[in-house]
């Protein structure tokens, strides 16, 4: 995995100018509108990209995936929290430890094999784990929360 990120100067979130692809709510410390903090794919890539490449158990071979570490999405907003419920757009919600993400280098991919991905193809965001680097990982309980089509956060 190749990790690049970008400095935050400042604690305070843009607005998004492009359509919002994911709403971080609950116990955040750093907002763009109201109580939430909305990110627009440019705002989600400016925190850093990631590279991943893992089989899963929807798909044929190796996938190569790219997006942005969840680590990094908490920072930004300053979650200060232990779950997260994470929503689909079809209404799907699973529940994820906040050291999932702190522990592991868990990725929440806006790219599949070089092409950003749509609804239709488990996008705009799926949330993807390193099963394959730590094997603790490869579990039915962790694949769960391979939550894709993600709209929503909620830490709580």
């Amino acid at each position: 995995m190749s990790v690049s990120t970008v400095a935050r100067a400042d604690a305070s979130l843009p607005s998004p100018e492009g359509q919002v692809i994911l709403t971080v709510s609950g116990k955040i410390r750093h907002t763009n509108d109201g109580d939430s903090a909305r990110f627009d794919r440019a705002m989600l890539e400016s925190l850093g990209q990631s590279d991943l490449a893992v089989t899963t158990p929807w798909t044929d071979g190796t996938q190569q995936f790219r997006g942005v570490l969840g680590r990094l999405i908490l920072d930004a907003v300053g979650a200060d929290g232990t779950m997260i419920t994470a929503h689909a757009v079809n209404d799907y919600q699973i529940s994820i430890p906040v050291s999932d993400l702190r522990d592991y280098p868990v990725l929440f991919a806006l790219q599949q094999n070089g092409r950003y991905m749509r609804v239709r193809d488990k996008g705009p965001i799926w949330v993807v784990y390193p099963r394959e680097t730590y094997p603790e990982l490869d579990t039915d309980l962790i694949t769960d929360r391979w939550i894709w089509q993600l709209k929503a956060l909620v830490i709580e």
